[in-house]
């Protein structure tokens, strides 16, 4: 048996060797003879790579696209989930978050902070329902509370790696240090608000000197690991018509860019939904404003948002005329930007009242291909069957539809 186990020390693939059922202390005798000669294993370096689980992995690297985090099992983002909660209808609402993984969020975000509840016990209540369901539970989970009680209890109950949204220095370093501590000890990833004892950072210096501040003492004081650091630089509501609003978009887009040059391995979030506060009630400006800002934030390096993934317009099929006053606001990049975005979001309000809006689905009078390629981009299967049927009288063999119109969507 000596001579056998030698061809894995001699290979460098073990640094341990012992006994089992039926080894004698002869065998151990004679393996000891063979280690004096052995090369032990030398552990490779593991990959930098925020790795996040729930039943599945999920490894966030440079070849991963920009992560949705579900915002409706959150009962302040959905109205709907916060009743079902309040009235104790929990099959109801994981049916929520059962929508929210078939909608394409890759991670579920859970937040029980209301007056009405006891948000501790609901947000154990619905983890442990939530992981008893095989589709909710292979995706990571974000457990999000103001309170540390509540944050601390949902980590006690989830399985793989989550996220703890969030944690800031608004009570000081001490606080901030031990909870960091804890979170380590739990094995999860966390999300840092820029926020200090000063309050909440709103311009682009005040950003960058607080995520750097937190940085450091979180990988040199807390050794924590810097890519389960993932900063929250506050995504502020814009086209309030206060100036001192309108460089928040500017201002987040570009302290997201500082972050990847001056903090290694860091990720950046966000809570996509604040930007267009201004707009609730006209969905259409509101889907046009997150879908530009991501379209610049995302090229800047913003890893992961929570946003409702139903709730984005495809950047490159907004109206060319939206498209401009959108950006306008949201790059700052004229100073009556907000003054044209509120004209022509009363106009979009006034079509839609008089009944002369676009129609909802104006996008089937686009060419075969568009339509295909619209398709597969916004998940919507309803009407692929005959638009595939058309593409097959129109291509010459099944395989060029795979390889050009499906493959370019």
């Amino acid at each position: 048996m000596a001579p056998k186990i030698f061809q894995y020390l001699n290979q460098g693939l073990v640094n341990i060797v012992g006994g089992c059922c039926g080894t004698t202390p002869e065998h151990i005798r004679a393996f000891s003879e063979f280690i004096k000669d052995a090369r032990p294993h030398i552990p490779s370096k593991p990959d930098i790579k925020t790795k996040l689980s729930g039943l599945n992995a999920l490894i966030m690297d440079q070849t991963t696209n920009f992560v949705n985090i579900g915002e409706r099992t959150n009962v302040a983002g959905s109205k709907k989930f916060a009743r079902l909660i309040r009235e104790e209808k929990y099959e109801e609402a994981l049916s929520v978050a059962q929508d929210q993984v078939e909608g394409g969020a890759q991670i579920i975000d859970v937040n029980m902070d209301d007056a009405m509840l006891d948000a501790k016990k609901e947000m154990v209540t619905f983890l442990n329902l939530m992981a008893a369901e095989p589709d909710i539970a292979a995706l990571p989970v974000m457990v999000d509370s103001s309170k540390w009680e509540v944050l601390e209890a949902g980590l006690k109950c989830l399985q793989g790696k989550s996220i703890v949204n969030s944690i800031s220095l608004k009570e000081g370093e001490e606080p901030f240090v031990k909870q960091a501590s804890a979170i380590k000890e739990y094995g999860a990833a966390v999300v840092v608000m820029a926020f200090d004892e000063k309050g909440q950072a709103d311009t682009l210096e005040r950003r960058k000197e607080i995520c750097q501040r937190a940085y450091n003492l979180l990988t040199t004081k807390v050794g924590f690991p810097a890519e389960d650091i993932i900063f929250d630089p506050n995504i502020l509501a814009i086209g309030t018509g206060i100036e001192e609003h309108n460089n928040y978009a500017i201002d987040y887009i570009n302290v997201t860019k500082w972050i990847k040059e001056h903090l290694p391995h860091a990720k950046v979030s966000g809570g996509v939904s604040n930007l267009s506060f201004s707009f609730r009630g006209n969905n259409q400006v509101r889907e046009a404003m997150h879908a530009v800002f991501l379209y610049h934030a995302i090229q800047a390096g913003m890893d992961m948002g929570i946003v409702n993934p139903g709730m984005l317009q495809i950047y490159d099929e907004i109206p060319a005329d939206l498209l401009e006053l959108v950006e306008d606001v949201v790059l700052n990049r004229r100073p009556d930007a907000t003054e044209r975005l509120i004209e022509k979001a009363e106009e979009i309000k006034d079509q839609k009242e008089s009944g002369t809006a676009v129609k909802k689905d104006s996008w089937r009078d686009n060419p075969l291909e568009e339509r295909l390629h619209h398709s597969l981009i916004k998940g919507i299967p309803d009407f692929l069957e005959e638009d595939l049927v058309e593409a097959r009288e129109k291509y010459e063999f099944a395989l060029d539809i795979i390889e050009q119109p499906l493959m370019d969507g």
